[in-house]
């Protein structure tokens, strides 16, 4: 069978785009050139903050994740972020997905990472003791996302360690301190979960202008590699750690040229994200002219396809498309990942979720 997808990229990058484009009252924001690193030094440190004397309060992960995302604008906002704990009280969801670094590479929150700091990368949108501290209260387990190797602040300030554009070279093992120090910091704060997103190599134009490594199984080694390293960091924090990944990957019998295989990144974390948005897929995938027409269908392919792959013991918890699409749509989709026992987050950049998108029960 022949892959076939839009000319968009099939990631959270790609949905928030469309997410965005979907919803006029959204908005957001280079370049840089290149010279690829390939040192295999390992990773250096970054200064953060000493951690609090006592751990943070931990909510145990759910058996099967139900989840919503809170975008920065729903983070920086707190009436919009209080009525998502309504809805969330109102319904079966039981976790929320905030966002620590985003695509442009802002840190959302007055980060102590000295490196951030540095780079100008550091944004005050939101307090993350204070929307914590009120999911705690209502029982949600807590995510936070962190872009990983495409970093518009980063590659300005670090051009020699850069790929094409935007994107960290992720075969330079000095550049993974960084991350890793968020996502540990991002712990420390309290998050139960700390998700890695564009954990990879670029795809498209950047691709075929930087010194991707040519070998799948160089590119797919070196991601692995970089979770692993992140886990056992985070593992002694307290924190699960999870990668959003793309969900053509679910179905490929390679890599995508992009490092992100199901059987060779699922055994160094504790969940898998594929990021299953029907409108990504392009005419003729599995049999349909539209596969956007088919939410419920193209999901259940994306999971039995992942299924024997998945390593034993980690959760399969996709992101599942929330934008352009009504509740029936909406609701298909969660029914195909609940009949397999997977979990779901929620994709949708405005935060405008309404509660008959939702199972009660």
């Amino acid at each position: 069978m022949t892959l076939m997808l839009l000319g968009v990229v099939v990631g959270c990058g790609g949905a928030l785009e469309a997410d965005r484009a979907a919803d006029p009252s959204t908005s957001s924001t280079s370049t840089s050139t290149t010279a690829p690193s390939t040192t295999t030094d390992p990773p250096t440190t970054t200064t953060i903050a000493p951690p609090t004397a006592t751990a943070p309060e931990r909510i145990p992960p759910p058996e099967v994740v139900r989840g919503l995302r809170v975008s920065e604008i729903v983070a920086g906002d707190r009436e919009r972020f209080d009525a998502l704990l309504e809805l969330a009280d109102a319904s079966v969801v039981n976790t929320l997905v905030f966002d620590t670094k985003t695509e442009a590479g802002h840190v959302l929150y007055e980060s102590d990472v000295a490196l951030a700091n540095e780079i100008g990368a550091v944004r005050d949108v939101y307090d993350p003791t204070e929307l914590l501290a009120a999911a705690r209260e209502h029982d949600l387990y807590t995510i936070t996302r962190i872009v990983t190797f495409e970093d518009d602040r980063w590659s300005n300030a670090r051009p020699a360690t850069s790929l094409e554009g935007t994107w960290m070279n992720a075969a330079d093992r000095t550049n993974w301190s960084y991350p890793i120090d968020l996502a540990v910091e991002s712990c420390s704060l309290g998050f139960d979960e700390i998700q890695f997103d564009y954990v990879r190599f670029p795809d498209g134009q950047a691709a075929r202008r930087s010194d991707v490594p040519a070998a799948m199984d160089e590119r797919t080694a070196v991601i692995a590699e970089f979770l692993e390293t992140a886990r056992a960091s985070l593992a002694e924090e307290g924190c699960r750690t999870s990668a959003a990944v793309f969900g053509i990957i679910t179905a490929s019998a390679t890599d995508e040229g992009i490092g992100q295989t199901v059987e060779a990144l699922s055994g160094n974390v504790d969940a898998l994200s594929p990021m299953l948005y029907p409108s990504h897929y392009g005419p003729g995938w599995i049999g349909f002219d539209d596969p956007n027409e088919h939410p419920g269908p193209v999901i259940a392919h994306a999971l039995d396809s992942a299924a024997p792959d998945l390593a034993v013991g980690t959760r399969m918890q996709p992101w599942i498309q929330a934008f352009y699409y009504n509740g029936e749509q909406i609701r298909a989709q969660i029914t195909e990942a609940e009949q397999r026992e997977a979990g779901w987050m929620l994709w949708n950049y405005s935060g405008n979720y309404r509660s008959d998108w939702l199972p009660t029960s």
